[in-house]
């Protein structure tokens, strides 16, 4: 059984643990960034040059290790969705949306796992990401009554793009970011509203599908 974690906050741990737990995290920050998030505790221990039994004081499981690694740039994509929602023209909003969290997928792909998984253990990181879901169904509503967005556009087309995405910047090395504008540029374009012929039927994927 792994040992139990501390329960002070980050801030009251003694500067040594305060300093493993960076480092753990920078470690694991980077592994998920070149592997995905399945690479194993053992091995970010190593990378961080700690011992196993300490990783596990500090995050007793890899649910808790992800969330805690990618918190920040969890609130980051809500607060994108936020700001779209806040935006007095829905295209626009939608639009930037769009663009950027298909940006951070370009650029961390670590996070992209982490935010499409399901971590039922760890209810603060799944409040959050439902939370986003909320706000993507939100956004795309008001796209569609503003007249801007297809009316046949489903929220299920949103795992489409960004598997599209994904398959795009993973092969494009340096160019990853290059490669996300261009596609969504394209595909902004095609979800517009206006003279075009229906789509085939909506495809029901959830989200955990990119991760998969």
């Amino acid at each position: 059984m792994p040992a139990q974690p501390s329960r002070k906050p980050p801030g009251t741990l003694r500067a040594d643990a305060r300093e493993n737990r960076e480092r753990i995290l920078t470690a694991a920050r980077e592994a998920y960034a070149l592997h995905g998030i399945d690479v194993p505790m053992a091995a970010i221990a190593r990378r961080a040059k700690v011992g196993v039994a300490t990783l596990y004081r500090r995050f007793p499981t890899r649910d808790a290790l992800v969330s805690e690694a990618f918190a920040e740039q969890l609130a980051h994509c809500v607060a994108v969705l936020d700001e779209g929602l806040a935006d007095p023209d829905p295209w626009r909003g939608f639009c930037s949306v769009v663009e950027r969290v298909c940006m951070m997928q370009a650029t961390e792909r670590g996070f992209t796992q982490a935010f499409l998984s399901q971590f039922p253990d760890h209810a603060a990181y799944a409040a959050e990401r439902g939370r986003a879901e909320e706000c993507l169904v939100r956004l795309i509503g008001r796209a569609k009554d503003c007249g801007q967005l297809r009316q046949d556009f489903d929220v299920h087309d949103m795992t489409l793009l960004m598997l599209a995405n994904s398959g795009a910047t993973a092969g494009a090395g340096d160019h990853a970011p290059a490669a996300s504008q261009r596609l969504v540029a394209y595909l902004l374009q095609s979800f517009r509203a206006g003279a075009m012929a229906p789509l085939p039927p909506a495809v029901p994927l959830g989200l955990h599908r990119i991760h998969a």
